[in-house]
């Protein structure tokens, strides 16, 4: 166990050195380097299983150490995969930065033309379908009015009909057709004319 584990010590070291090369190498290279690291992670967390195996397997004694051993280098590997992968994040977000500041850079802006166009087809339609409606709504007010006007003609017809003879009807008919509001207020009143 023991020359494994100073072996798998001696990768996490190098580990570390090698992360301070992610931040010194050039565009070219950096994948290489993040590759080889991301490499001798994986192999580091190999010999690490194989350490838990053997340290399980060491005397009692000897057992409780050994296993806190290897879970200090588990912990320094993973310490190690998380700086990875930030750094990882870190720089494709800067990436992808230099690449919409260069995309705004060689993009061509023109001024502004004569005529402002403004996109108002959807307006446009929502206020002629209301002016539709409105108008509807006025027709439909103004049918209504002209059904109650008939109904009031029709009822001064009536109660005049009721209230005088034969002679007196055929000429209060061709009046009210003439002045429908004025007979009205002969029969709503009748007192005042005697």
């Amino acid at each position: 166990m023991e020359p494994l584990y100073q072996q798998t010590h001696k990768q996490v070291h190098e580990i570390q050195s090698h992360m301070g090369r992610l931040e010194t190498a050039d565009k070219q290279s950096l994948h290489l380097v993040e590759n080889e690291i991301q490499a001798s992670i994986d192999q580091v967390f190999s010999h690490l299983e194989r350490l838990e195996i053997l340290s399980s397997k060491e005397p009692p004694n000897k057992r409780q150490n050994a296993k806190l051993r290897v879970d200090q280098l588990k912990y320094d590997v993973q310490h190690l995969q998380t700086a990875l992968r930030n750094f990882q994040h870190q720089r494709y977000a800067n990436e992808q930065q230099e690449r919409q500041r260069e995309e705004l850079l060689s993009r061509t802006f023109t001024t502004n033309d004569s005529d402002t166009t403004i996109p108002m087809d959807e307006s446009l339609q929502f206020n002629s379908s209301l002016q539709k409606i409105h108008h509807g709504m006025d027709d439909l007010i103004g049918g209504g009015h002209s059904i109650l006007e008939g109904l009031r003609a029709q009822r001064l017809t009536m109660k005049v009909g009721a209230l005088l003879g034969d002679r007196e009807k055929a000429f209060c008919f061709g009046f009210i057709q003439k002045c429908g509001t004025c007979v009205y207020l002969l029969i709503a009143y009748p007192i005042v004319i005697l």
